[in-house]
């Protein structure tokens, strides 16, 4: 099993610390929980887009994070100094 951001020259961003954070087949709660990011993760966004708005402990927003082939998180957990896209769009 890789890392979740080794070698994949895609911007890498710590998740909150504390959090485990649920890895969902889609970007939105009425996805499938397929993973869950131990503590003190690190991910890469390959692309992000619009989801299920959440609030987490960098804010509320409807972004969703892809950090893997069908595998997206919320951004509302993930530390990337900003409230708004900081990677391409998907699709």
């Amino acid at each position: 099993m890789e890392s979740v951001a080794a070698g994949s020259g895609f911007p890498t961003f710590p998740v909150a610390p504390g959090h485990r954070v649920n890895v969902r087949s889609g970007p939105g709660t009425n996805y499938s929980i397929i993973d869950t990011l131990p503590l003190g993760a690190t991910v890469s966004i390959r692309c992000q887009c619009d989801g299920t708005t959440i609030s987490g402990p960098y804010g509320t927003t409807n972004i969703w994070d892809c950090i893997g082939n069908g595998r997206f998180v919320s951004d509302a957990y993930v530390r990337t100094g900003s409230d708004g896209y900081v990677a391409t769009r998907c699709g």
